[in-house]
């Protein structure tokens, strides 16, 4: 057996011995070193500055933490609080009122009436309680598991973030591909994921800070309203809405119907309009020419799918896994063309 056999064999079982050994952490491994070439920029800025590259991780890191992790810790603890103070008899009782309130609309819109007394009949709100209950309980049980898993992301993010240097370099030797095209590679796989990154982190904290700070005038909770807002407005198509619809819909059933109408109103007119239409698209422009290393065409339409089906497939974090896939995908088959380009 030719030496190169006897090494390509002996990999191939580490390998497999190194996948079952880290299999429970493969998936924070993944979140974690996706995280780490999304953020590589901002890793660098501040690494110039502090000329220190330990310094620099921990700043990282507890920079993670707190845009990421702690609000997603706090909406957990909160939510679950919150489902375990629920009043059955309250919730009965607010399902008969938006029954009494839609028999009350005018004959005027008949069709409406008709839908919406169709809905409620076929709600069985003592199911529904029943489940709501069951969800607190199943995050309550799941929370310990979810914080261990974000420990070992940040353990991974670390890491990633600390042998940076000696990683890409190490990877890019042992490609069987030009320095050219290594560097093509990891550039434009970094420089797209950064821009997805800072535009969904940016998105999220503007519209979060935005209904916060707004629907804390109505007696809610600014800083919980805020991060569920802004973890919602990162889901496509529906977004923001699995927010200020029920909120607006609790006002409507407590007859605060004109704090209701301020609130869809300000929810359209100034964050899906104002804040996502224009300011949105002005966030993705400065950050694709101020904050990644060089400016990357991205197609928002594939960036979108490519996050839409992410979460279908991956759940919360899918939408880190999702552009990064076909970001990767892409590069390959630039390459690919390149080199076809060059042997004709």
């Amino acid at each position: 057996m030719k030496p190169i056999h006897f090494l390509s064999v002996v990999l191939i079982i580490t390998l497999v011995v190194l996948w079952q050994l880290f299999d429970p952490f493969l998936k924070s491994i993944s979140v974690a070193l996706l995280l780490a070439i999304a953020t590589n920029s901002i890793k660098m800025n501040i690494e110039f500055k502090l000329k220190n590259n330990f310094l620099t991780t921990i700043s990282m890191t507890l920079l993670l933490g707190l845009l990421f992790f702690i609000p997603l810790l706090y909406f957990i603890s909160e939510f679950v609080k919150y489902l375990n103070t629920i009043n059955q008899n309250e919730l009965i009782s607010i399902f008969e009122q938006s029954k009494v309130f839609v028999a009350s609309i005018s004959s005027d819109y008949e069709f409406i009436k008709m839908q919406l007394q169709e809905l409620l009949n076929n709600i069985d709100i003592n199911s529904i309680i029943s489940q709501i209950l069951s969800l607190g309980s199943y995050l309550g049980k799941n929370t310990a598991s979810f914080f261990i898993d974000m420990i070992m992301i940040l353990v991974f993010y670390s890491f990633f973030i600390y042998y940076s240097k000696e990683l890409v370099s190490y990877v890019k030797d042992i490609l069987p591909l030009k320095k050219e095209d290594s560097n093509t590679l990891f550039l434009e796989v970094s420089n797209v994921m950064g821009v997805v990154f800072y535009s969904i982190i940016a998105t999220a904290l503007l519209e979060g800070i935005l209904f916060g700070v707004f629907v804390s005038q109505f007696g809610y909770d600014g800083l919980l309203t805020g991060i569920l807002y802004g973890f919602a407005s990162l889901i496509p198509v529906v977004g923001g809405a699995l927010m200020w619809v029920p909120i607006a819909l609790v006002e409507i059933f407590s007859n605060n119907i004109p704090n209701a109408v301020y609130i869809v109103i300000y929810s359209i007119i100034v964050i899906s309009i104002i804040a996502d239409t224009i300011v949105k698209p002005m966030i993705i422009s400065y950050i694709n020419n101020q904050v990644v290393k060089t400016p990357t065409n991205i197609n928002e339409i594939l960036i979108f799918f490519s996050i839409l089906a992410g979460l279908s497939t991956f759940g919360f974090w899918g939408m880190i896994i999702g552009p990064a896939t076909i970001t990767f995908f892409i590069s390959i088959l630039y390459i690919i063309k390149k080199h076809h380009l060059v042997n004709n």
